[in-house]
């Protein structure tokens, strides 16, 4: 008998003002044996994560409904429809669940020990000194630097793959049976990918836990899983060893999944283009306060005296590990996180402008996040998200133009301009991250700053993302510093990479130079993590 054994699961959900129920979830069947690991793929809406939360259900019920032939049994004992008591006993317990977003799975009321802790005091009945032993012990085996002194700190101090960290420790606190992986490393640069597969791996083999994995990411179901199953519009297409479904798939659905990803090269940028954005020395640097007086101990230097230089047309890719000062680095080119040294923008001297002197240069300097969910108001419609630029800075004579504005800058982005009235919810999440890049190309900018926006789409929605990307490049010029963990996005798009670590610059220069032959050992440890993710299973 297998640990979990899943038996024709379907899953609706109920109809939303006045629409007709969605069948999520159509009649899926897998088994998952001690030790083994089963990758569930297939892109955003294939009903991946509604299969995995059905296993702990988690669903929102009543909204989501199982059919009446679902069946879900662990260890021999059947779920659907089991007393939450005993719900209660076996989540966390003995199947743990990491989930796609810690930012908002972490309570951002508690410290990292008092969330851990919680997870050792309702299931191990572990109180004081042996749970903060227990805590750190957690927190120095996925790897979070200086766990110690991290112990009181909250999940907005952590960067988003320290943050994942804390999250898989929560996840492991018990060392469940079966531990379901959600995404686990999509906002992970590939070194601590690979640290942290590598951790799921040695803690399946040294505890016999069976590892349920959800991922678009194709690379790490490679490396990973024993079995896959490829998902469709809520149905398993095709199943079986994860060689053979890589090797020689029979469904197209596969075959054109394992074809996406983002390919080709852009062209050679032009080194005489002018300077859009300048950064000389520039320093970020956050004080460490303890005591009773809360006296300066200390720096964390976010960033360290980086230089660099983007011109028109061309894109700087940065890539480094979490933490390493990546997206403050970005901030502060925009003036939206305080800094010291020189940072020129066309020419003008912004680093020391006053508030009332940057604004008519806001509309030139923009950003699009790493998760458009959470960048997205959802009490605002789409229309009222890409028209809020607009208005502040009095773009559009009438309230005409400015729609006709929305419109066109939905059409570049390949969206619907009919779906301007509709709001965040309603999308996917490659569909958000095209409003927000709408909404940042509507103000017809000169410089964007791109904060990871690829990072939690599925490979085919990537290839179409970049592919956008370089068009509007080309066609308008502009100036991208991109940030990105994911070394194949960076080759499809920039020009020139700079390698950042602990704030400073270990490398840089042209692309496929710094690709091909690194010269910093720590460079070429990114290299060799990622090739690695690329690697056949052992």
């Amino acid at each position: 008998m297998s640990l979990l054994e899943v038996d024709k699961l379907g899953v609706t959900f109920g109809g939303w003002r006045g629409a007709p129920p969605v069948e999520a979830v159509k009649a899926v069947s897998f088994s998952l044996d001690r030790g083994e690991t089963l990758a569930l793929v297939g892109e955003s809406g294939s009903g991946k994560s509604v299969t995995a939360l059905s296993v702990l259900q988690l669903l929102p019920y009543p909204a989501a409904s199982h059919s009446r032939d679902s069946s879900i049994r662990f260890d021999g004992e059947e779920l659907v429809g089991a007393p939450q008591a005993r719900l209660r006993a076996v989540r966390g317990n003995r199947i743990a669940m990491v989930f796609q977003e810690p930012m908002t799975s972490l309570n951002p009321l508690h410290t990292l020990e008092k969330q851990i802790g919680e997870t050792l005091l309702i299931h191990k009945h572990m109180t004081g000194r042996a749970a903060r032993a227990r805590t750190l012990e957690l927190l120095q085996l996925v790897g979070l630097r200086d766990a110690e002194s991290r112990l009181g700190a909250y999940p907005h101090q952590l960067s988003g793959g320290q943050r994942q960290r804390v999250m898989i420790a929560m996840a492991i606190a018990n060392e469940p049976d079966i531990l379901i992986a959600d995404e686990p490393t999509t906002a992970l640069d590939v070194t601590i990918q690979a640290q942290i597969l590598k951790l799921m791996r040695d803690l399946r083999d040294r505890l016999g836990m069976a590892l349920l994995l959800i991922t678009h990411d194709l690379s790490i179901v490679r490396h990973m899983a024993d079995r896959t199953c490829v998902m469709t519009h809520g149905e398993i297409v095709e199943r079986g060893p994860t060689v053979d479904i890589f090797v020689q798939p029979q469904h197209p659905y596969t075959r054109r999944l394992l074809s996406a990803e983002p390919k080709g090269r852009v062209g050679p940028a032009d080194p005489a283009a002018p300077v859009v954005v300048a950064g000389e020395g520039v320093k970020v640097w956050f004080p460490i306060r303890a005591g009773l007086f809360r006296r300066v101990r200390g720096y964390v230097k976010a960033v360290d005296g980086v230089s660099l230089t983007v011109r028109a047309g061309s894109t700087l890719g940065v890539v480094g590990e979490s933490g390493s000062g990546k997206t403050t680095l970005g901030l502060a080119l925009l003036r939206l996180q305080e800094s010291e040294g020189v940072i020129a923008f066309a020419g003008h001297d912004i680093a020391h402008a006053a508030q009332k002197q940057l604004r008519p240069l806001r509309r030139e300097m923009q950003v699009v996040f790493q998760d458009p969910y959470s960048s997205l108001s959802p009490r605002m419609s789409i229309a009222q998200i890409i028209g809020e630029g607009l208005q502040v800075h009095r773009l559009g004579g009438s309230e005409k133009e400015r729609r006709e504005m929305i419109e066109t800058a939905l059409t570049e982005v390949g969206l619907d301009p009919g779906a301007a009235d509709r709001y965040p919810h309603e999308f996917s999440g490659g569909q958000r991250q095209r409003i927000a890049i709408a909404r940042a190309l509507v103000l017809k900018p000169r410089f964007i700053v791109l904060d990871e926006p690829t990072s939690a789409l599925d490979m085919s929605v990537q290839a179409q993302i970049v592919e956008l990307l370089r068009e509007l490049q080309a066609r308008y010029g502009l100036a991208y510093l991109f940030i990105s963990h994911d070394l194949k996005v960076v080759r499809a798009l920039a020009h020139h990479i700079m390698v950042m670590k602990d704030g400073q610059i270990v490398e840089q220069g042209d692309t496929e130079k710094v690709m091909t032959a690194p010269e910093h050992p720590y460079t070429k440890a990114l290299m060799a993590a990622a090739f690695d993710l690329a690697a056949v299973p052992h």
